[in-house]
Order: structure tokens, then sequence, then C-alpha cells
């Protein structure tokens, strides 16, 4: 993590697809800066593990609104509070062209990526109102910003629908004092990256990127905290590229 320091002590956060990657990430920011977490994950295993020491676990399938009703009940009852919802869950399975695409993959990337946070953004407002700074943080991408043949037509197409309801959101809870930002990575080394492009593939991306590597997912953590915190508090309805540059690079390419 970065060596500025946040004090979230006595803050409560929620961080959707915890249990690996950015999302796992992030907790542990969060948890390590003083935050009470919860962490939802539809992977029970991976959650339970990501949760060990950094917070409390609660499956959801943020897709399904009963699942994120019945979450969202949970940490009502057990805090009565939030202050901080992150929507980090999200990604694709398959890479094809809109001609090649299942109708089914279209809504279930869709489901994921966009619905997902409409449904958890839904059950955290009146929550978030009662905070003294509340924030919600979503995960957006490159993807939403540039063309490129190598990703998901309905996972860029919900990415950019991340971007414009974070404007629409922040503007329907700026009275309330609720701030509402995106951040856009690029490529981010998880180990779902490692497990499906070897080490070759891995190096061509790094190659595209003007900073010739990949981010890690603390860097992401990094500025989700910071958005979060009160220092941000001036901070709403943006979406912060955080991409080494390669948003610079496809547009002079």
């Amino acid at each position: 993590m970065s060596d500025i320091s946040y004090a979230y002590s006595g803050r409560v956060v929620t961080v959707t697809g915890a249990g690996t990657g950015i999302g796992q990430a992030t907790a542990v920011a969060f948890a390590e800066a003083g935050a009470t977490v919860f962490l939802l994950d539809v992977d029970d295993e991976a959650g339970q593990q990501a949760a060990a020491g950094v917070g409390r676990f609660l499956h959801c399938d943020v897709t399904s609104a009963e699942d994120v009703d019945a979450a969202f009940e949970r940490i009502t009852a057990s805090t009565g509070c939030l202050d901080v919802l992150v929507n980090n869950a999200g990604g694709f399975w398959v890479q094809r062209t809109t001609e090649d695409l299942p109708l089914e993959e279209w809504h279930r990337v869709i489901d994921l990526n966009l619905n997902a946070v409409f449904l958890t953004s839904r059950r955290a407002v009146p929550l978030l109102r009662a905070s003294t700074a509340g924030r919600v943080v979503n995960l957006g991408s490159l993807a939403a910003q540039v063309a490129s043949y190598r990703t998901s037509p309905p996972y860029a197409a919900a990415k950019a629908g991340v971007h414009a309801l974070t404007r629409v959101m922040a503007a329907e809870l700026a009275a309330d004092g609720i701030t509402v930002n995106a951040i856009a990575p690029s490529a981010v080394l998880t180990d779902r990256i490692r497990s499906v492009r070897d080490r070759q593939e891995r190096a061509a991306t790094a190659q595209s990127i003007p900073l010739g590597r990949y981010q890690d997912t603390e860097e992401v953590a990094s500025w989700i905290l910071y958005l979060a915190s009160k220092e941000a508090g001036f901070i709403t309805g943006q979406t912060i590229s955080v991409n080494g540059g390669r948003h610079m690079a496809h547009e002079t390419s």
C-alpha cells in the first residue's frame, strides 16, 4: 500500500467481489486503516479465506436482488450503518465479437457488471445518508473508454454504463453529502490473469502500456481508499483513469 495513511476507524465499508483480486486487496487496505469491513462474494471458499483477519464475509450473488437484500439486511442488523460501498464485482468469461456472442452471455455480463451496481447501490443509499461522509466507489474500466477487439462487447458496454451511472448517482446524492466516483483501471495483474494468460501474452500486454508493466491490485486499492476518504470530499461524479498511460497509447496509435 501507499505510505499515505487514511483514518477509517469507526467507519463501515462493504466491498463486493471481495474474495480475490482488486476486491480482496481493497478489503485488506480498509481493514488495515481501521475500518469494519464486510466482504461480499458468491464464492464461499474464496470469500471466507479473504475475510480471515480482515472482516466479515457474507455470501452474496450481486446479480440477485434477493441475495443483495439479504446481505444488506445482515449489514444493517450488525452495524446499523454504512459509510463506504465499493462496487468491485465484475468480469467476463468469453471473448467474442458482437456477431458471435450468444444472447445469454450478453445478459450474464451485463447483469454482473452493471445491474449489480444498481442493486447494491439502491440498498446502500439509505444507510449512506446516515453517514457523515458517505462514499460510493465503482469499478469501471478502460474498456469503456477505448475500442478494442480484445475485450468483451457486453463488458465494455456495461462498464460504460457504470461510468454513466456514477455521474447520475453523484448528481442525485450530492445534496446528501454522498460522493460517487469510479476508477477505470487497465491491465491489473490478478491471479485470474496469471491463470488465463501465459507469460508471453502478459509480456505483450505490458509492452502496450507506456509504463511498461501491469498494475498491482494494491495500486487500484489505494485509489479506492483515497476516493472514499474525507480528503476526497469535494470530488464527485468522476471516473479516474488509472492505466499507466494505456489510454494515451490508444489515442496516439
